[in-house]
């Protein structure tokens, strides 16, 4: 077993991407400048949030944050999002979710300008990703690609099964992994809360993707021997033993599944490291309008 390590990855890349914004200083050019929206003080939101901010800093890239109590009206946040969208000294947008159940997101990511989009949430990337133009891609998924990619893992004709079909992840993921590009050119399935027989079809996986928010949900005898399993979870579960009175965990067993995979990610220290490297990347081909002249 080997693990994809998403702290070493992402300590590489952000290594990478503070010597790209050095040398944009250098020549004179435009320091990249992400925006997040947050609502509320949800304490996972924050830390999230956070970590963003944190590592625009460490790369040298300017940032901003913008924050409304839980009660901020629709069309309030939906302003804000507009400013931001003509705002010509801001390159990227996110909008920390989940919003306020009064809120409709849809609506939300629908006002981001597509070319600030770095989350790659708004209808127009989403469909120049899966016609393969050029687009910011959803932050974790292209976290995923870019993963696979520096561990040069084989994807060509292996059978990828995503556990999960929300629009954030399993959806892109699933697109994009049956493309005909590396990382990709897969058969995928595409599995949810209703498909039947769904540890079997998990066991067929060469790759197998877990993104449903249900911790520990894939266990050992779901998994065929020597697979890369990715785990995409984040879930805070209850632990006498720590400090804090919780643990994360992902929706892999790990304990039990790693000794199977070939590959596997831990949790913490996987994919939501990468979402954030995603996200900064984003952000600099925002700044240099390569995606969206």
């Amino acid at each position: 077993m080997q693990l994809l390590d998403g702290k070493f990855l992402s300590s590489q890349i952000k290594s990478e991407i503070a010597i790209e914004v050095a040398q944009i200083k250098a020549d004179g050019g435009k320091i990249p400048h992400l925006v997040a929206i947050l609502v509320g003080n949800a304490g996972r939101s924050e830390t999230y949030v956070a970590s963003k901010m944190k590592s625009c800093e460490e790369v040298g890239m300017h940032s901003t944050l913008i924050r409304f109590d839980d009660d901020v009206t629709e069309e309030q946040l939906l302003q804000a999002v507009r400013d931001v969208n003509n705002n010509p000294d801001m390159d990227g947008l996110i909008v920390q979710l989940p919003l306020p159940k009064h809120v409709n997101p849809d609506r939300v990511m629908e006002t981001i300008a597509p070319a600030k989009d770095v989350d790659g949430f708004h209808p127009t990337n989403i469909g120049r990703m899966a016609k393969g133009l050029p687009c910011y891609i959803s932050a974790t998924p292209q976290g995923i690609l870019e993963m696979l990619k520096r561990y040069e893992i084989e994807t060509s004709g292996k059978h990828c099964v995503v556990v999960g079909r929300s629009q954030i992840v399993g959806l892109p993921m699933s697109i994009l992994m049956q493309r005909n590009e590396y990382p990709g050119n897969c058969t995928v399935t595409l599995t949810h809360s209703k498909t039947q027989n769904l540890p079997d079809i998990c066991r067929s996986a060469d790759i197998l993707i877990a993104a449903l928010g249900r911790p520990g949900f894939v266990t050992a005898d779901m998994v065929k021997e020597g697979a890369v399993v990715i785990d995409v979870g984040l879930e805070k579960v209850p632990d006498a033993t720590k400090k804090s009175g919780f643990a994360l965990r992902g929706d892999v067993d790990f304990e039990s599944v790693a000794p199977k995979a070939g590959y596997i990610t831990p949790v913490p220290g996987g994919v939501g490291l990468m979402t954030i490297c995603s996200l900064m990347q984003n952000t600099v081909k925002a700044a240099k309008r390569e995606v969206y002249s």
